[in-house]
């Protein structure tokens, strides 16, 4: 497969392409990226075409996928464009500013039967699964609680995205960007009963303008509670976070206090200890290997726009209840009508 990579300067760009390139017979059709000297750069470096325009470099060297990534501002019309040329493509999360224009294009990709995956990665792994899976067997599950911080805001300056600092670029800060996969589980677990029940939001850490805090509960199904902690706070490099996990169903105590480490523990006390990837940056690899495969042989996406727009309207029904903004932080999007 011929595969191209637009947004290039994204701070993922790592996490798809190192692993893209360990699969035999793949070839880089192209980079692009809105900066020309990035473009350049990393055309050099990879030894494949570039152009800062991705639409130029995909009408040119017309690759069979495209990883899209970049500022959020740009995610829908680079799907847009993509739906139109007909090439199948995986969009970085949270594929736009909103459920608006995400809303538009599932439509347009539904309407071309085209194939339009969402990096929803922890679906690829084995966390997810025991998740669905002890809800299944014990009949629902009671509580959830995600705490997940990541690095410090800087960490987007030195990357050169400062645009994930401004909501007209970013949409929101740390909620928006790494609460998706949590409320992607609160959905898949409760389906349509989860509604936000209440949220808070902060930028006391490093006062700008989108929050690098924010704690959201949601209520479930016959009064059960799931909280989503996220933030840009934890003294560490990119890829480590500060976590825990826990969820509670009739017959089990699940916890989750490292990147590695699943704890599940029976009403009886009997306890299992499992090791597997419980955050993101560990299911990137399986992710690629599935969507490239899935496109290749023409089936649907494990996860697609249309997965990914009730985790944004939950977000957005999330941001509406926090209120007026604290001082300094900028007004969050009203939440669009399902």
């Amino acid at each position: 497969m011929r595969v191209a990579f637009v947004g290039a300067s994204h701070w993922h760009l790592p996490l798809y392409l190192d692993p893209a390139l360990q699969i035999p017979g793949l070839v880089l059709a192209g980079v692009s990226d809105p900066d020309p000297a990035v473009s350049a750069a990393l055309g050099q470096r990879l030894g494949c075409p570039d152009d800062r325009d991705y639409r130029e470099l995909c009408r040119r060297e017309r690759p069979d996928f495209v990883f899209a990534l970049g500022r959020h501002a740009d995610m829908a019309a680079q799907a847009e464009f993509l739906i139109g040329e007909g090439i199948p493509f995986a969009l970085e999360k949270p594929c736009g500013l909103d459920s608006a224009e995400l809303a538009r294009i599932a439509r347009l990709a539904a309407a071309r039967r085209a194939f339009a995956a969402v990096p929803l990665v922890l679906r690829n792994g084995d966390f997810f699964r025991l998740l669905q899976d002890l809800a299944a067997e014990d009949g629902g599950v009671q509580h959830m609680a995600f705490r997940f911080i990541a690095g410090f805001a800087q960490r987007y300056l030195d990357a050169g995205c400062a645009w994930m600092l401004d909501p007209a670029t970013a949409g929101g800060g740390c909620v928006l960007n790494l609460g998706p996969h949590f409320v992607d589980i609160v959905h898949a677990l409760w389906g349509e009963a989860a509604r936000p029940a209440a949220t808070s939001l902060s930028n006391a850490a490093w006062g700008h303008p989108v929050e690098d805090y924010g704690a959201l509960a949601f209520a479930g199904p016959g009064g059960a509670l799931a909280l989503v902690e996220t933030g840009y706070l934890y003294p560490a490099p990119t890829s480590t976070f500060d976590l825990h996990f826990a969820l509670r169903t009739p017959r089990h105590y699940l916890a989750v206090p490292d990147a590695e480490t699943v704890e599940v523990t029976a009403n009886d006390g009997a306890r299992r200890r499992l090791r597997m990837h419980t955050t993101n940056v560990g299911q990137y690899p399986a992710f690629v290997r599935d969507v490239l495969e899935r496109a290749r042989r023409g089936q649907a996406p494990l996860a697609d726009l249309d997965a990914m727009l009730p985790v944004m309207r939950l977000i957005e029904a999330s941001y509406a209840l926090a209120g007026p903004p604290p001082d300094r932080l900028a007004p969050t999007r009203a939440a669009v009508p399902a």
